[in-house]
């Protein structure tokens, strides 16, 4: 009997063991995922800034056009009353040369005058004219590249509302915003209460969505954790809505990266918690809707950037 005592202290030492070093590996990752998490959210962030600007120069680059449009047709007006009056002056001229020799001198001097005139504005002229049609090129360069993007945008987003159709009965919907596309899909797809585990019809969902972002590889993928207002009731490393966000966030980017043909580069998790409800929390319903998923997609804008900063 001594003998089995002792055998049992030292094989539950030894679970003990185990056990802490699981926790310490699980409390390790969580602090390397909530780092990663960060960083994303930064390069996010930084990429909607890039956005922002780009539509900032945009605008302004067409007021410049159309302040340099009105210059040119005021220009150009001057230039016709400029000629008339070299045609004026040229026939006063013929007029002026049969008189006194005086006379002559003095108006072939304000002739000689108003011609240089008359040729320097001609010369500022074709130099205003020159710039207009440099930033007339860029601006059409620029809107082209807008037009791409719009136009690449509704395709993926048609494409995705096709192999989707299957899923909008249970809280999956696709939408176009602020020149993005955003798949919103609610936990009752997803996720079983307090789980981070994808249920069968949600990972379904999640492949199709990768098999057509795996054919649109300038597109960049953000996936969005959103909880209700109820707090986690859960154990172990997962301690409140935050920390759950985050790990429903990172399960769906583990479920798209099955897909071999998708680079990893283009993920970005994000967990927001409670913090951008899409309805009322005070209600059974609303709370559904907010606890979702978004996966959230923006083209690429290295060409917009490139254009813009080569002036």
């Amino acid at each position: 009997m001594k003998k089995y005592a002792i055998f049992m202290l030292v094989l539950l030492s030894i679970t003990s063991c185990v056990s802490s070093k699981k926790y310490q590996d699980l409390d390790n990752k969580y602090i390397k995922l909530r780092s990663e998490n960060a960083e994303l959210k930064e390069k996010f962030n930084t990429l909607s800034n890039q956005n922002l600007k780009c539509k900032s120069d945009l605008e302004n680059l067409q007021i410049k056009f159309d302040n340099m449009k009105t210059k040119y047709e005021t220009l150009d007006k001057l230039y016709t009353v400029k000629e008339n009056a070299y045609k004026k002056l040229q026939a006063s001229y013929e007029a002026l040369s049969k008189s006194s020799s005086q006379t002559l001198a003095y108006e072939a001097e304000k002739s000689k005058k108003l011609l240089e005139e008359l040729e320097k504005k001609q010369k500022e002229l074709a130099k205003e004219k020159a710039e207009l049609e440099a930033r007339s090129q860029k601006i059409n360069q620029l809107e082209n590249l807008l037009h791409q993007k719009d136009e690449k945008l509704q395709n993926l987003k048609s494409s995705l509302t096709r192999a989707l159709t299957g899923f909008e009965n249970q809280g999956l919907k696709v939408e176009e915003k602020n020149g993005k596309i955003y798949i919103s899909m609610e936990n009752k797809l997803l996720f079983d209460s307090g789980s981070w585990n994808i249920k069968q019809n949600g990972k379904d969902a999640i492949k199709t969505i990768a098999n057509i972002l795996s054919i649109n590889p300038d597109i960049e993928i953000m996936i969005e954790g959103h909880t209700d207002n109820v707090p986690y009731r859960g154990k172990g490393a997962i301690v409140d809505n935050w920390d759950l966000s985050v790990k429903r966030a990172t399960s769906v980017v583990r479920q798209i990266m099955k897909n071999k043909h998708i680079d990893p580069k283009r993920l970005i998790p994000a967990g927001r918690s409670k913090y951008l409800p899409v309805a009322d929390n005070s209600t059974p319903e609303g709370r559904a809707k907010n606890r979702r998923i978004e996966v959230i997609l923006t083209p690429k804008l290295d060409e917009i950037m490139n254009l813009l900063n080569n002036n």
